[in-house]
């Protein structure tokens, strides 16, 4: 865990951004130099606050080469008969909004709905997006990339609720009696709040930020 201030971490996240846009760009080596070491620099940090390898952080920042932008996860929130579909996840025991990160080459719409199909084997369609998070704000865990949740309010169309190897369970829930233990990389009790709203309200804006 890591405290709700950690400056720290957004700091070392912006450090890598530059280095990565900054190794990008060089237009001699020099400056190649200089931003193999801010990445140096930004892996040093996280590495001295956490409990991370340097040698695998920078394993990771190596994964996505070029001008850093955030990652996109969606997720999907599915009633039936005015219950909400939510999945426990395999990694951690914890229940969450079906959803995941959307593939290069898909729409929003079609990543959530395969998302869905995957985790809880039903068939959906994406009608609204509830809300547009920043997703790095609402969790307690060590995120090394900045990343963006899409939450869409999802028609259900057909199927039983079913499992995956990334899922142990899926249920729908009254909204007075949704799961507490909830995978807070995931789903927030703000995610949850917002759907509810929405789905009860076919007026409701849709929130960002």
């Amino acid at each position: 865990m890591i405290p709700k201030e950690a400056n720290w971490l957004a700091w070392a996240r912006e450090i890598e951004a530059l280095a990565e846009a900054g190794y990008t760009y060089a237009s001699n080596p020099y400056e190649r130099e200089r931003s193999i070491r801010l990445r140096q620099i930004s892996a040093e940090i996280i590495a001295q606050y956490s409990q991370l390898d340097e040698a695998d952080i920078l394993e990771a920042f190596a994964a996505q080469p070029g001008y850093v932008t955030p990652k996109v996860d969606v997720r999907g929130a599915v009633f039936r008969d005015g219950k909400l579909l939510m999945v426990r996840e395999a990694m951690d025991g914890r229940w969450t909004l079906p959803g995941g990160w959307a593939d290069v080459g898909e729409t929003p719409s079609r990543a959530v709905e395969r998302e869905v199909q995957e985790e809880a084997g039903l068939t959906v369609r994406a009608e609204k997006i509830v809300g547009v998070y920043d997703a790095n704000r609402y969790n307690g865990k060590l995120p090394l990339f900045h990343a963006y949740k899409l939450v869409f309010l999802c028609a259900y169309e057909g199927g039983e609720p079913g499992v995956s190897f990334e899922t142990t369970e899926a249920a729908f829930f009254a909204a007075d009696n949704l799961p507490a233990r909830l995978s807070s990389f995931r789903t927030t009790p703000k995610h949850l709040q917002d759907v509810l709203a929405a789905h009860s309200d076919p007026a409701f804006e849709t929130v960002f930020d």
